[in-house]
């Protein structure tokens, strides 16, 4: 966590008076959702759930630093459902939204046309489950890695690898309609990874 920060902060505080602006349009697949331990509000039924894996896709928008590196914004959508496991039924229990709005920094490490990186980000887990349930905001960090390859002065291609971690509070009653809650939670953090590829245009 410490080194997520440092990374952000170096980056923030290293933006250059020729910065360039850029917008990056990925698409990717979100997997190895946690799962976390769960207990029904309306039975004495203990099991797990996990947010199931599905395609995502997003944007960031941001600006150029010295180091060389970026700062950005990023969101992040991903369509998926709610699944069981344990006692509980392994069917879909609900459709869920999964979306993150990060605030972030890139650090590069030039090798010609190819660019290996490393990235980090912090800001917040917004999900939103069908079937008339609750919506649910968490705080959440991401880490990760990648390669962006320059096909011109203004346009690259990257692709990346990620793990955002969202920090849910143990023994939270979460997801709740007018006739109560599914569940309490018994977790600290819910782990997901996403797979991405996408392009960099450079204004």
């Amino acid at each position: 966590m410490r080194l997520s920060i440092g990374v952000l902060m170096a980056s923030l505080c290293a933006l250059p008076a020729t910065a360039e602006v850029y917008v990056a349009p990925f698409a990717g697949y979100s997997f190895a959702g946690s799962e976390f331990d769960i207990s029904s509000t309306a039975s004495t039924d203990n099991g797990q759930g996990k947010i199931a894996e599905s395609e995502n896709y997003g944007l960031m928008l941001g600006i150029t630093t010295k180091d060389p590196g970026n700062v950005y914004l990023l969101y992040s959508h991903q369509a998926t459902d709610l699944k069981g496991a344990g006692n509980f039924s392994p069917e879909i229990i609900t459709s869920m939204d999964v979306d993150y709005f990060h605030v972030g920094g890139s650090l590069y490490f030039p090798n010609g046309a190819l660019q290996p990186y490393v990235t980090t980000s912090l800001g917040l887990t917004h999900m939103r489950p069908g079937d008339g349930y609750s919506n649910e905001t968490r705080f959440s960090m991401a880490i990760g890695g990648g390669f962006e390859y320059q096909v011109s002065q203004s346009i690259s291609l990257f692709a990346e690898v990620k793990g955002y971690a969202t920090f849910v509070d143990a023994d939270n009653a979460l997801f709740c309609d007018h006739a109560g809650c599914i569940w309490k939670i018994q977790s600290d953090i819910m782990w997901q990874g996403q797979a991405n590829i996408g392009a960099s245009f450079k204004f």
